[in-house]
């Protein structure tokens, strides 16, 4: 019997966006060539709809595109409510409801996944001379991409030599032939180490990737856990449910039951081959290709009438920021506050595509740590940059928590107005960090080191629990009850 639910089915989660309007079926013909890619950006930067494509003009019968899986929604339909699904939440949900859940499976016991027998990613399974990757739908997305992108919104699944422990984890794939894809496994991330751990044995790795998976086991893939944690025992853990998972048809690992795609085979111990350039989280494509590895595919299964997600990475906000930029905000948080220090809450901003996490800082915490600026920076910098959710983001902004730290404005206007030029922001120089991020140097990109810093926006006072200054504004300058009254009475003063 299959499992069923929006955060364990993909086809519920996107049968419940259409019932509620957050996502449109696109019935007449679309290219995969570009024109697929556009729409979704487009839905992306006008918060619309997730567009599923139905009719595509090129590849195999009867596949489905959908574009902005986890992209933002208009405040009347829920503005987090892609995401909220993910972690089996409603669609009224709030940044923190999703991130102090998350926390929570952090630290409740692992459900493990159940094994099954059957389940609908089996409904057909491709193999041998009638697998050809090239006559599938695969969508050029950017017209600087050096190619197309089958993986963008998938797992990969890999497991030790020893069988100790098994990985799900995002990173993208190149369409690079009829039967290999091609895409970075970076030695940082757990892709990279357990391909290490078989190439050392001189063996290729075993591996699966995940399209349309369960939303809860894309969401939990992208999350920064710690090295050994099943990110499989995690999504039990999260959605209250085992996840049901089948073993492959060409390897011993074990995929989930209910995918709408699923590509089996191997990674390479040495075989690498030119991929990208693409259009990147950050918002920037870089005109150059790198060798990366390749992944052989030795069987495909999918269900009927399958549907491959897609993310068009770029200008945020996009999956990159609401998801990995929400799983981040997750464990950074938990991180900080593991380590004893007074934290209310952080917060990946997605306008800032993952390349901040803004810290809030409880006031009266702050206040009885005696501390100074150089002291609390120097703190948040060895306990966040030394962690695998600080390697990924390079900037870290401390404010107290009289600032909501998801509203972008009042960022903007904390760094704007509390933050000194010349000596609130603290660089950390010989902290690692990811090789992405646009503005390092080549020579930090080869040390894997440089560009990290902590920024404090914190008034003069604040750290000894003195504000000179009141915030100024409808929530903070008028009687609570002048408020309620003018909030319930707002049409009468002409507005609608």
């Amino acid at each position: 019997m299959t499992q069923h639910g929006p955060a364990l089915n993909f086809r519920d989660f996107l049968d419940t966006l259409l019932a509620t309007g957050d996502a449109v079926s696109v019935g007449r013909p679309v290219d995969p060539h570009l024109e697929a890619g556009a729409v979704t950006r487009r839905a992306y930067e006008t918060r619309a709809p997730a567009p599923l494509f139905t009719e595509l003009t090129t590849g195999t019968p009867g596949f489905r595109l959908l574009g902005a899986p986890a992209g933002m929604s208009t405040p009347d339909k829920g503005a987090y409510g892609r995401l909220a699904a993910h972690a089996g939440l409603g669609r009224d949900a709030t940044p923190r409801t999703v991130v102090e859940k998350l926390i929570t499976a952090m630290h409740a016991d692992p459900l493990p996944p159940v094994t099954v027998t059957d389940g609908p990613c089996k409904e057909n399974v491709v193999r041998g001379a009638d697998l050809d990757l090239t006559a599938l739908p695969v969508p050029l997305l950017h017209q600087e991409d050096g190619g197309r992108y089958l993986g963008t919104y998938g797992f990969h699944i890999v497991r030790t030599p020893d069988a100790s422990w098994t990985s799900w984890s995002v990173a993208r794939t190149m369409l690079h032939g009829p039967t290999t894809l091609v895409g970075p496994a970076m030695p940082e991330q757990h892709l990279g180490v357990i391909h290490a751990l078989w190439r050392e044995k001189g063996l290729r790795t075993p591996w699966a990737m995940v399209l349309g998976a369960p939303p809860a086991a894309l969401a939990a893939a992208g999350m920064p856990l710690p090295a050994h944690v099943g990110e499989d025992g995690y999504v039990g853990a999260l959605t209250g449910s085992p996840v049901e998972v089948v073993r492959a048809e060409s390897n011993d690992l074990c995929v989930p039951a209910n995918a709408e795609i699923v590509l089996e085979g191997y990674l390479s111990a040495d075989e690498t081959a030119p991929e990208g350039p693409m259009g990147e989280y950050h918002g920037y494509s870089f005109g150059e290709s790198r060798p990366q590895p390749v992944f052989h595919v030795e069987t495909l299964t999918h269900r009927d009438r399958p549907v491959l997600p897609v993310c068009v990475a770029g200008l945020p906000p996009e999956e990159n920021h609401t998801i990995w930029g929400t799983m981040i905000s997750a464990t950074a948080l938990d991180t900080l506050r593991t380590a004893g220090l007074p934290v209310d809450f952080a917060w990946c901003s997605y306008e800032a595509a993952t390349c901040w996490l803004v810290v809030s800082l409880d006031r009266e915490g702050l206040r009885r740590m005696r501390t100074t600026e150089r002291e609390l920076a120097d703190t948040v910098a060895r306990v966040l940059f030394g962690s695998h959710a600080g390697w990924l983001v390079p900037k870290v902004l401390l404010v107290t928590d009289d600032i909501d730290i998801t509203d972008i404005r009042q960022v903007v206007w904390a760094l704007a107005t509390r933050s000194h030029p010349g000596t609130g922001t603290y660089p950390y120089p010989d902290a690692p960090g990811i090789p992405l991020v646009p503005y390092l140097t080549s020579e930090e990109v080869a040390a894997g080191r440089g560009g990290k810093s902590v920024t404090s926006c914190l008034l003069p006072g604040q750290l000894d629990g003195v504000s000179r200054a009141r915030t100024a504004s409808f929530a903070t300058s008028y009687p609570p009850e002048l408020r309620r009254r003018v909030v319930a009475e707002w049409a009468t003063y002409g507005y609608r």
